[in-house]
């Protein structure tokens, strides 16, 4: 899809939309230029210690591999929930965003079978029937506009938890002196998660303004019954994302620790979901999650 036809509009909206969409376009184009998929034979996939490497951070890399490649299955469930998205949504999801997060699960899926880690199949295409409901109705442009706010808000938090993980684990990895993983394979793939956030980010703030008062009260209502940590769709997952939050050392100061990091990846959604709510650092539910989600894996 050019930029061109992008950029036509279907049907007319308020100018600050268009602003937004402007915006959105432009930060996409920049995005697909200046970050393409990580070439797959520019990692170096050298390790002095894959034993220790595998002990350390298997589990978060078998977890990261496997959310990575399931992108394919969230491109799936888009086309279902969004029938007819802004044109600028698809063309991010679809040709930006995609590629580039199947590049970052294919790299690390090399790095841990190299490093003796078992694989995680990851489900690309089996969708859910809640999600299948909520495709069926989002044909109505009132509820597909709740589904798009639920898309924005579930990516935010997506992308601030991928940034925060990549910046710890490249961390963890210099501390083990394995310099050409982080430095080829880690450190490459933090740098595109950003952009991704901010589109999210732009995105939501973009349509939060524009919604009803009833839309934004099932968003609210919806958000708080549905929101899981990310990668999270059963119980046994739940409990591994819990095993990744101990390996990366969220959990070292105990509670205060899962606090801080429910701060960050609850603050967009704070601002905008619950912003009438002054003082609140982070919505109880993400903090809710977060502790389930350990007391699952200590168990």
């Amino acid at each position: 899809m050019s930029a061109a036809e992008t950029s036509r509009v279907r049907y007319r909206r308020p100018r600050k939309a268009e602003s937004i969409e402007a915006r959105l376009l432009e930060h996409v184009q920049r995005l697909g230029e200046e970050h393409p998929p990580i070439p797959l034979d520019s990692a170096d996939f050298t390790m002095k210690r894959p034993d220790l490497l595998a002990s350390r951070f298997g589990g978060v890399v078998a977890y990261m591999t496997r959310v990575e490649l399931e992108v394919e299955r969230n491109v799936l469930e888009l086309n279902l929930l969004l029938p007819d998205p802004p044109p600028v949504d698809k063309l991010f999801y679809a040709e930006v965003w995609s590629p580039q997060e199947i590049h970052h699960g294919l790299l690390l899926d090399k790095l841990q079978s190299l490093a003796g880690l078992p694989g995680s199949p990851p489900n690309v295409d089996k969708i859910s029937f809640q999600l299948r409901f909520l495709g069926a109705l989002a044909k109505l442009p009132s509820i597909q506009d709740i589904s798009r706010m639920l898309y924005y808000l579930t990516g935010v938090a997506t992308e601030q938890s991928a940034i925060l993980a990549y910046n710890l684990l490249h961390k963890g990895l210099l501390d083990l002196d394995e310099r050409a993983v982080a430095s080829t394979i880690i450190a490459p793939i933090r740098r595109q998660e950003p952009g991704h956030f901010a589109y999210y980010k732009i995105a939501a703030r973009g349509l939060w303004s524009e919604m009803a008062p009833w839309q934004k009260w099932l968003v609210r209502m919806l958000r708080k019954q549905s929101f899981e940590v990310v990668g999270a769709y059963n119980k046994r997952q739940r409990g591994e994302f819990g095993g990744v939050m101990e390996a990366l050392g969220i959990t070292t100061d105990g509670d205060e620790g899962i606090r801080k990091y429910a701060q960050q990846i609850g603050r967009v959604e704070r601002d905008l979901l619950w912003a009438q709510k002054q003082g609140l650092r982070f919505p109880g539910y993400v903090l809710d999650a977060l502790r389930n989600a350990v007391r699952l894996h200590r168990r």
